[in-house]
C-alpha cells in the first residue's frame, strides 16, 4: 500500500494526517520536537504548579473545519461554548465595562439595537465596514476604516490586532473582509466565541494521537526534515539527518511545517518573510478572589481595550492574558512584563493593588506570519510543482488569518488534493 509522509505534528499536520487516516490511508506523521502541537502546546509549568498552554486561543462557532476535526477525533464536548453569542469587555482606561451580543440572521439587523453594539456609537458608524468589501489589493486596514472614535477603539483595532496580530495600519483590509464575511457577518450562530475547557492540548492535540494511534499511524518524535531528495519530477527521499527514508513511487508528502523551515526544505519557495510576536502572561490567583462578573463559568473570557492587552482567559486559578502584534513588548524583560500587564488583569478581576503573584511569560516571537497584503501573495496552494508533495500550515493560501482554523483548513486541503485531485 502507499504510504504519506506528513512531516510536522502542529494542528495543520495533526489535521492532514487525521484526514488521510480518516479515509484509510497508510500514514506516518513526524515532527521536529519532542511533542506534537506546535504553537498549539500545553504543558505543566513547575512554577505555576499548573498545565497552562504557550498561548491563548479563541474559537468561533463559524470555524467549521476545527468543529469538524474535533469531532473526528472525538473531543468536541471538551469546548466551553455560551448558548448565544456574547463578548463581554473592560475598557482598562475609563473602567466601562458592555457586552458585544450579536443576532441572529445574516443581515446585521442587530445593531439597530443600541443594547447590542459598542457603547457610545451609532448605527452610521457600521457602515464603514463595507469600504473593506470594495478594498484594493494592497490596502490596509487604515487605507479604509476610520482609525478613531470608539468604534474604532472598542471594536475595530482590538478585532484587527487579536486576529490578524499585524499592526491595523499594516494589516490586509482583504483578509480581514473575508474573516467578516464568514463570522459577523453571517450573524448569530456564526460567532460564538469557544475555548478549551482544560488546555489546548487536552482538546486538539492529545485526542489526535490518540485517534492516530487507534489508526495504526506511527508518530516519530524529534525527527526533523533536513532536506528532500529529487529525481524523476517527484520527491524521492526525505533525510532527516539521522537517516533517509526513501519514498516509494505510489508515496506522497505533506509538508505541514513553518514558513521559513518550509524555505529551508525548498529554497524556490516564496514565503511569508516577516513574523509578529504574541506575548502571553500566565498568574497564579486564588479563584475566590476573582469578583469580576462578566467572567461566568460558560465564558471565562474578557476583552480588554483601552490598555496593552487584548484578552485575558481564567481556567481556575489561572489567569492569562494576551497581547498580539506585541513586537515592542517582547524586547522587555520577562519582570517587565509581569509587573505591567498584572495592573491591567488585577483591575479586570478587581484585585486591587495585590502584588504581582507567581507568573510566567511566553514569548512566541513567530507567532504568525505578518499579515500585510504583501506577505498574502506569498502565500503558496496545498499542490506544489512536485506531484507527490503537498503544503499545509496556517501561513498557506487559505484565505483566513493564521488562526487554528486556517491550519486545520490547510491540512484538510491537502489531504483533499492528495485524496481525489481537488481542493
Amino acid at each position: 500500500m502507499s504510504k504519506v509522509h506528513v512531516i510536522g505534528a502542529g494542528l495543520a499536520g495533526l489535521s492532514a494526517a487525521v484526514a488521510l487516516a480518516s479515509a484509510g490511508r497508510d500514514v506516518v506523521l513526524y515532527e521536529a520536537a519532542d511533542r506534537a502541537g506546535g504553537r498549539c502546546r500545553s504543558y505543566e509549568d513547575p512554577k505555576l504548579g499548573r498545565r497552562i498552554d504557550n498561548g491563548n486561543h479563541l474559537l468561533l462557532s463559524a470555524n467549521s473545519a476545527t468543529l469538524d476535526y474535533l469531532s473526528s477525533i472525538g473531543s468536541r464536548s471538551s469546548l466551553i461554548e455560551p448558548a448565544q453569542a456574547r463578548f463581554p469587555f473592560l475598557d482598562l482606561a475609563s473602567g466601562d465595562r458592555w457586552e458585544l451580543r450579536p443576532g441572529g440572521g445574516p443581515l446585521p439587523l442587530w445593531l439597530c439595537n443600541p443594547k447590542r453594539r459598542v457603547p457610545g456609537t451609532r448605527l452610521g458608524d457600521y457602515l464603514g465596514a463595507w469600504r473593506l468589501a470594495a478594498a484594493r489589493p494592497g490596502a490596509t486596514i487604515t487605507d479604509c476604516l476610520k482609525a478613531d472614535g470608539p468604534l474604532w477603539q472598542r471594536f475595530w483595532e482590538p478585532l484587527v490586532v487579536a486576529a490578524l496580530n499585524t499592526p491595523p495600519e499594516e494589516a490586509s483590509a482583504a483578509l480581514l473582509w473575508h474573516l467578516l464575511k464568514e463570522t459577523f457577518l453571517q450573524g448569530e450562530s456564526a460567532c460564538r466565541p469557544m475555548i478549551a475547557r482544560d488546555c489546548l492540548a487536552a482538546s486538539f492535540v492529545d485526542p489526535a494521537l490518540d485517534f492516530l494511534e487507534r489508526h495504526g499511524v506511527p508518530f516519530q518524535p524529534n525527527r526533523r526534515a533536513r532536506s528532500f531528495e529529487y529525481a524523476e519530477g517527484r520527491v524521492q527521499a526525505i533525510n532527516f539527518g539521522d537517516g533517509t527514508v526513501a519514498l516509494a513511487p505510489e508515496d506522497h508528502a505533506v509538508l505541514a511545517v513553518p514558513p521559513l523551515a518550509a524555505a529551508q526544505l525548498r529554497p524556490e519557495l516564496k514565503v511569508p518573510a516577516e513574523s509578529s510576536p504574541i506575548v502571553n502572561a500566565h498568574f497564579l490567583v486564588a479563584r475566590a478572589s476573582s469578583k469580576c462578573r462578566d467572567m461566568n463559568s460558560d465564558l471565562p473570557i474578557l476583552g480588554l481595550v483601552g490598555g496593552t492587552s487584548q484578552w485575558l482567559f481564567l481556567r481556575g486559578s489561572v489567569a492569562s492574558i494576551t497581547v498580539s502584534a506585541a513586537r515592542s513588548l517582547a524586547s522587555e524583560s520577562s519582570e517587565a512584563i509581569a509587573s505591567l500587564l498584572w495592573r491591567e488583569v488585577a483591575a479586570a478581576l478587581d484585585l486591587a493593588d495585590a502584588p504581582v503573584p507567581a507568573h510566567r511569560i511566553i514569548k512566541e516571537k513567530r507567532a504568525t506570519f505578518a499579515q500585510t497584503p504583501a506577505a498574502l501573495s506569498r502565500r503558496p496552494s496545498p499542490r506544489t510543482t512536485w506531484p507527490n508533495l503537498f503544503m499545509a500550515g496556517d501561513w498557506t493560501d487559505t484565505g483566513l488569518p493564521a488562526t487554528i482554523e486556517s491550519a486545520v483548513r490547510s491540512g484538510r486541503a491537502a489531504a483533499a488534493c492528495l485524496l481525489t485531485g481537488e481542493v
